[in-house]
């Protein structure tokens, strides 16, 4: 029998498996704004205090648990644990007990007073793929234990905060993100120490570069360097590509050189070189310092070359096969390369002494016969210039060709680097950026 296919879940699958689209959690919800001033109660229903926030604690969970209140009695915010609150209602608090422990409230590892921390700060929605900040937070009792469950970001909702009393305990559910869709960012406690985040959102994991391109252009500076941080070198190098080059530079200004050196080494060799041209001298030596030494050597090279050059806009990464490889011999060696070889849409085939032959693209060897070599498969007249030509010369090259690249080859004729078409355009049309697919289109 067939074995089933498992596919991953599309964002539309993952959205409607939230915990916001049960009616039973939708139905219940408590407004975090409309608690903050409420009174809390004893057991006798006198009032001991006002609510001055909610504590939660986020270290793996999707929907973080209330771990307890800070109560304002007179001047002073006390500590009242999740356990001793009985009843939380949307504009009281019942306690199951008239005991309250009169030691001044301390923020304890890993929690977050939602008020002062989260509300009208800026946070991720990764199933809308946008920056927003929530104009209140809700929250639902799941199995017995009060959870954070939502964020509203709508206007009517601010307006109902900044409002009369009277209104600010009615939540007016009109446009709630689901917290499992959100990726939170850290922010100082009292103490002037990061509450950092333990859990990334796994689904950051699952966002295109062009999608985390766009969240990095609208985050704050903090926000930027805790995202890059959460998504590791590799997504963060695609990511930071996808950036418009103003954006990048400001953004690659900001962090801590050592991170930003990690980064610029992983990304395209054309696309760091780029951006390591527009820094100013001190910056760009120094992050090329604190790079790998042949990573280094490989970016400076290019930069060596003019900008308005094929040799200043071409990539290195280039891939040669000789031109008696077989078909097989050349498919093994791009598999061996992982997803390096995957990303590649054309190799250039050599002769002896290194010279180009030919250029082939990754789709004509696929088709091709496993035992044929390389070198029967491509002409006689390969798309090339040289690393010194105008980068007039390298739209003239591929408009006459209607080739998808061109390969930039030294004084003797061996290939140096790659230029696509897609760089071309970029290029030309400057103004307008890089060129993204409509969100509308992504899923």
């Amino acid at each position: 029998m067939q074995r089933p296919v498992l596919k991953a879940p599309t964002r539309t699958r993952r959205v409607a498996a939230r915990l916001l689209t049960d009616q039973r959690v939708s139905g219940s919800l408590i407004s975090v704004a409309g608690l903050i001033g409420s009174p809390v109660r004893n057991q006798a229903g006198a009032e001991v205090g006002t609510v001055d926030d909610v504590v939660v604690r986020w270290q793996g969970e999707p929907y973080p648990p209330m771990t307890g209140l800070l109560v304002k009695v007179g001047r002073r915010q006390l500590w009242v644990g999740a356990g001793q609150v009985e009843t939380l209602g949307r504009r009281e608090v019942e306690l199951s007990s008239a005991r309250l422990d009169l030691r001044d409230a301390q923020r304890r590892t890993g929690e977050v007073a939602l008020n002062d921390d989260v509300i009208d700060h800026q946070m991720v929605d990764v199933d809308g793929v946008r920056v927003f900040r929530a104009a209140d937070l809700y929250l639902s009792r799941l199995d017995g234990v009060v959870r954070l469950v939502g964020a509203d970001i709508g206007f009517g909702t601010l307006l109902r905060r900044l409002g009369p009393n009277r209104w600010r305990g009615v939540p007016t559910p009109d446009r709630v993100i689901d917290w499992a869709a959100i990726q939170p960012f850290a922010k100082g406690d009292h103490a002037g120490e990061p509450v950092r985040l333990t859990r990334a959102n796994e689904d950051l994991h699952r966002l295109r570069p062009g999608e985390l391109a766009d969240l990095l252009e609208d985050l704050g500076r903090p926000q930027r360097e805790e995202l890059l941080a959460a998504l590791g070198t590799e997504e963060a190098a695609d990511a930071l590509e996808e950036m418009e080059v103003a954006d990048l530079i400001n953004l690659l200004r900001e962090l801590p050189a050592e991170q930003t050196a990690k980064v610029v080494a992983t990304m395209a060799p054309d696309e760091a070189a780029e951006a390591l041209r527009e820094l100013d001298p001190e910056t760009r030596d120094e992050l090329l310092e604190a790079m790998d030494p042949e990573v280094a050597l490989e970016l400076v090279g290019l930069l060596a070359y003019p900008e308005a050059s094929a040799g200043g806009a071409m990539t290195t990464d280039v891939v040669a096969l000789h031109r008696a490889s077989t078909v097989a011999q050349a498919r093994q060696h791009l598999l061996d390369m992982g997803p390096d070889g995957h990303e590649l849409t054309a190799l250039t085939v050599v002769d002896d002494d290194g010279s180009l032959v030919g250029d082939l693209g990754a789709m004509e060897l696929f088709l091709a016969d496993p035992d044929l070599a390389v070198g029967e498969l491509v002409g006689d007249d390969p798309v090339c210039v040289s690393a010194q030509a105008p980068f007039a010369d390298v739209v003239d090259a591929l408009v006459e060709a209607r080739s998808p690249s061109v390969v930039v080859v030294d004084e003797s004729g061996r290939p140096l680097g790659r230029i696509v078409a897609d760089d071309v355009v970029d290029a030309l049309m400057p103004a307008r950026g890089r060129v993204r697919f409509p969100r509308l289109l992504r899923d």
